[in-house]
């Protein structure tokens, strides 16, 4: 190929040398560079007692904690008798604590989730915008080459531009 239908190709495509060194960080990342203290926490938090070695530490803690106040491990005096009542007042501040670090961890990535799909809803609507674009100039070509396109009903439709705000008001209705 010669150099002139490279450089057309490279800008066209937009592969310059400086857009292959780059590295595109993905949104993710981004968010997660961004965190507070407490979302690093909570997520850190969610990882780790979201696991089977927390769940079977839990189970060790409940059983020896059972067995001591229940009088069957010798030696040990017990300090919560039936109905235990410290260890449901000890697994619910657990619980508690539990739940809302998961939330505040679910609801950072939410929010990741909801950028991801804004920036797919725009690249969506740039890219039909596009693809119109090209069937047209396509529609033109062919056209020119005496190919008649007036009898198909289907390419007039592709044809035309999406409207964006017709798509919204549709979707609204069929939710509300």
């Amino acid at each position: 190929m010669s150099q002139n239908h490279l450089s057309f190709l490279q800008t066209l495509f937009g592969e310059t040398e400086e857009s292959k060194r780059k590295i595109l960080r993905s949104i993710k990342a981004k968010a997660d560079s961004k965190r507070t203290f407490v979302e690093r926490i909570a997520d850190w938090m969610t990882s780790h007692f979201g696991s089977m070695s927390f769940l079977l530490v839990n189970a060790v803690f409940f059983i020896l904690w059972i067995l001591i106040n229940t009088n069957q491990i010798k030696g040990i005096t017990a300090f919560d008798p039936f109905p235990f009542n410290l260890l449901t007042m000890v697994v619910s501040l657990e619980a508690i604590i539990l739940a809302i670090f998961v939330l505040i961890s679910q609801n950072r990535s939410m929010k990741v989730d909801d950028l991801r799909e804004e920036v797919d809803l725009q690249i969506n609507l740039i890219s039909e915008k596009e693809v119109t674009k090209i069937m047209k100039m396509l529609a033109l070509l062919l056209e020119k080459q005496g190919v008649n396109l007036s009898e198909d009903p289907e390419l007039k439709k592709l044809l035309k531009p999406i409207s964006e705000a017709e798509i919204e008001e549709q979707l609204q209705k069929e939710i509300f």
